[in-house]
């Protein structure tokens, strides 16, 4: 499952991605309100998504945060795994929260739930390391239309 925490910063990105290439960058008081996001919990995410490059800030009167990337070049995987959840449904197959399974008396070897969880991941990971800001900001908008 999606952790508050990685929820919070996808939205946070996206509400960015929205202004990209607009010269005024958006305070933490206009994210947290457009996106619905608790601001003191939104500041901790855009201090450690600052410190992994993938927003720049500015001080002062017309500061505020912007992307230091394009959107299509920061990708879901990035995010989830940069906010510290886990894409794996299961510890047994994560690759970078991995925790063995006292479950499986014969091993994960031998689990059938460890081999389709693995395929489950794999899949996952595939859909989400080639999904980008871009993407969420163009399906968004489509979704919006088909709404009106």
């Amino acid at each position: 499952m999606l952790s508050k925490k990685s929820k919070y910063a996808i939205k946070a990105l996206v509400g960015l991605a929205k202004n990209h290439g607009n010269e005024v960058p958006l305070r933490i008081a206009q994210i947290a309100e457009q996106e619905h996001i608790p601001k003191k919990f939104l500041e901790s995410i855009l201090v450690e998504l600052r410190n992994n490059g993938l927003v720049h800030s500015k001080m002062g009167a017309a500061g505020g945060y912007y992307l230091a990337k394009e959107p299509s070049d920061i990708f879901l995987s990035q995010i989830i795994r940069l906010s510290g959840g886990p894409i794996a449904l299961l510890p047994c197959v994560s690759l970078n929260f991995y925790e063995s399974c006292e479950e499986c008396e014969g091993g994960e070897e031998q689990c059938a739930l460890h081999d389709v969880m693995l395929e489950v991941r794999e899949a996952t990971v595939e859909i989400l390391a080639k999904t980008s800001l871009s993407d969420l900001v163009e399906r968004e908008d489509r979704l919006a239309k088909l709404l009106k």
